[in-house]
């Protein structure tokens, strides 16, 4: 096996030393090799002879030669010997589509000039008669770079013009889930085939869920035959044009799609279109960010992280007069730098005084922090939302959490913060011996906690609390409820806005209608009034 025979101190060939496995198909594998007669890196294929492997992998050294464009690997060398096909490429540090898909790494702008890169290389390779036909994230290698920098990587399944594919009718190469309807039919993949494999996957990369996948062959191959929903359904927040682009590239007639070429062209002009009247201009290698993105990126988690930190220092008692301020200061700081640290930061900062209060508590929070935390790392810039639960109860103005939870990505995400956002207002109240939020009564002397060194005592009476204050639970389901939904209220105009509110007030006022009306009525209203203003695209 080439997995054990991979030595420190063997040779491929007699002359590529393997470094360390950057990855394994069901090709063959792939090695990071030290080239001895150049001294180069490579990334070294190794292909078994045997069955049909053998054969496409020397079509797919074929089809690489033949590509010259800086988005498709380049080949190096082809060799073989009685047993194994070895393919040498380039080596590009860096990590799949896959990975940084899987790492919550692309934001919308990002997945688009992906996307657009993906397209153009594919528009190179139709035009010397090649059709990838296994376009899919793993097949994407995003380089270490300040900039988005694409490569598309293997083409072992490639259909070449001059000669016929080495597939048997019914045998559908390629992975399911990026299969176009027609090739399920046992067509001949064209180059369209290839767009429909760039649709899904920028589908896929702006909703975060699969259009296709169903868990098993049958289900998700019934799935592609039905097609896509409306992107619209889980992302009513984008602009009309980047949803009909992907659209047009999941339509089920294949000669109704764009041709890659074209759709490069739609999606390098889609961060300009709303700025075409106000002149020309080159256009850019990347789509450039805008000052509410710099905004939204930095100055927001800093803000969040600093308020977060001076209001736990401040508030529970543990830290020095004068501290507070100073521990803002540094909270703001790193949440402007790295609104992971400043997310970190925060959790921390809490910790001790809570300690102060009760040794158990301190670890059930740590517990629920680090789980946290591991909810929020993808969208950490929006992690400490939920301690605008605290800010926001002294006022009555909790209802407001659905439209501040949108800064948030995802839906899961804004319900989450929403919801968890009443829980620690409601925590916060007791631990202070103030009315607790929608319920209005006293919460017991320290929650029953005060001293307790036992964290399933601690739990425990946490626990009895919110099964005692059901009005609480309830308006903590209906406020993240409200996070979730309220997306497919936006950019639709005052009618389904003012239905949104009406609806945030019915379900906050019978979840808690002994709560005050007025605080309700305002949050809703201040949240359709939001919506109606958003600007339709």
């Amino acid at each position: 096996m080439v997995s054990t025979a991979a030595h420190a101190n063997d040779l491929f060939l007699g002359r590529y030393r393997p470094l360390r496995p950057l990855g394994a198909g069901g090709m063959g594998h792939v090695w990071l090799a030290r080239d001895e007669r150049s001294g180069l890196d490579v990334a070294l294929k190794i292909v078994p002879r045997e069955g049909k492997s053998g054969h496409r992998a020397e079509r797919e050294a074929r089809a690489a030669a033949s590509l010259r464009h800086p988005r498709c690997q380049r080949i190096l060398s082809l060799a073989r010997d009685p047993s194994h096909v070895y393919i040498t490429y380039e080596y590009i540090p860096g990590r799949t589509l896959r990975e940084a898909m899987r790492a919550g790494e692309l934001d919308d702008h990002a997945a688009i000039e992906v996307a657009a890169q993906i397209s153009e290389a594919l528009a190179h390779a139709h035009g010397k008669g090649i059709v990838h036909r296994d376009v899919k994230p793993s097949n994407v290698l995003l380089a270490e770079s300040g900039e988005i920098d694409v490569r598309l990587l293997d083409f072992g399944l490639a259909q070449m013009a001059e000669f016929d594919t080495l597939t048997a009718l019914g045998d559908i190469p390629g992975t399911l889930a990026y299969i176009s309807p027609e090739r399920l039919q046992g067509l001949t993949a064209t180059s369209a085939a290839d767009v429909w494999g760039v649709g899904v996957l920028l589908w896929e990369a702006l909703a975060g869920e699969h259009p296709f996948w169903g868990g098993d062959l049958v289900e998700t191959s019934r799935r592609i035959q039905h097609g896509a929903d409306p992107l619209a359904r889980l992302r009513p927040d984008l602009p009309e044009h980047v949803l009909n682009t992907v659209s047009s590239a999941l339509v089920a007639n294949p000669q109704r799609r764009p041709t890659a070429e074209r759709l490069a062209q739609e999606l390098r002009s889609l961060p300009r279109r709303r700025r075409s009247k106000q002149g020309g201009g080159t256009k850019p290698s990347a789509p450039p960010r805008s000052l509410t993105s710099v905004a939204a990126d930095r100055l927001v988690p800093g803000a969040l992280t600093g308020v977060a930190s001076w209001w736990v220092a401040a508030a529970v008692p543990f830290y020095p007069a004068g501290w507070p301020a100073g521990i803002a200061g540094v909270g703001a700081a790193l949440g402007f730098a790295s609104p992971r640290a400043g997310l970190v930061f925060a959790l921390t900062v809490a910790c001790f005084p809570l300690a102060n209060i009760s040794l158990g508590l301190a670890i059930v929070y740590a517990v629920l922090a680090a789980g946290w935390l591991a909810l929020s790392w993808k969208d950490a810039r929006a992690g400490l939302l939920l301690a605008a639960g605290p800010l926001l109860a002294p006022v009555a103005a909790l209802a407001v959490l659905p439209l501040a939870a949108q800064f948030a990505r995802g839906r899961g995400r804004r319900a989450a913060q929403a919801g968890c956002a009443v829980l620690l207002a409601a925590v916060i109240a007791g631990l202070r011996r103030t009315p607790l939020p929608f319920d209005g009564s006293a919460p017991p002397l320290g929650l029953g906690i005060d001293g307790s060194g036992r964290p399933s005592a601690v739990a425990h009476a946490l626990g009895a609390q919110l099964t005692a204050h059901p009005i609480l639970v309830g308006e903590a389901l209906v406020l993240a409820a409200a996070a979730a939904l309220l997306p497919h209220a936006r950019r639709r105009g005052p009618w389904p806005a003012a239905i949104f509110g009406a609806g945030l007030l019915a379900g906050t006022a019978l979840v808690a209608p002994a709560a005050a009306v007025l605080p309700l009525i305002a949050a809703s209203w201040l949240t359709a009034t939001a919506l109606a203003l958003e600007p339709r695209t």
